[in-house]
């Protein structure tokens, strides 16, 4: 991915008006980053436990989404899998969020929103490529895949979602 500004970050979202867009906190640490190593730039807003924003590259442009976090009745019990990356954690490291569709007209207004499994800290990157281990309770599965193959894998996926959201 290549670095972005937070000028570029925030007119990059598409599923939001200019003024959310605006009062996104986002991550402090954008000039550190190793942008090389990412496949999107995922964060959740602190002090708002139910927003989250990724940002990536799709069909030739920098795509910005707000999302939010869906309530799970029961979380915290058992296990669960990201749908992005095909991490395994327990329960409370996998957060079903939705994003308002980009797109006006009939289309936007039958399907008004688009969801999917994440890893709660959208740090589906890291992960895929073992920067970050999962929390006690959860592992990465042993696959045939090597790095290259799962991080395919995860940029597909995503487009699927970001698909959905932007089409």
């Amino acid at each position: 991915m290549q670095a972005l500004t937070e000028a570029e970050i925030r007119a990059s979202f598409v599923n939001c008006t200019k003024g959310e867009a605006s009062r996104a906190r986002l991550p402090r640490e954008l000039a550190e980053l190793d942008w090389a190593g990412l496949d999107f730039l995922g964060w959740r807003e602190p002090g708002a436990p139910d927003r989250g924003y990724l940002v990536a590259e799709f069909e030739g442009r920098t795509v910005g989404v707000a999302l939010r976090l869906a309530q799970r009745p029961g979380a915290g019990r058992g296990g669960a899998m990201c749908s992005i990356c095909l991490t395994a954690h327990p329960a409370s490291g996998v957060a079903l969020m939705t994003a308002r569709r980009a797109g006006r007209g009939a289309a936007a207004e039958e399907y008004a929103s688009a969801g999917e499994y994440f890893c709660s800290d959208l740090a589906c990157p890291l992960y895929v490529r073992g920067r970050k281990r999962v929390a006690a309770g959860g592992a990465r599965m042993t696959e045939s895949l090597n790095a290259e193959q799962r991080v395919a894998r995860m940029r597909a996926n995503l487009a699927g979602f970001l698909g959905r959201v932007v089409r």
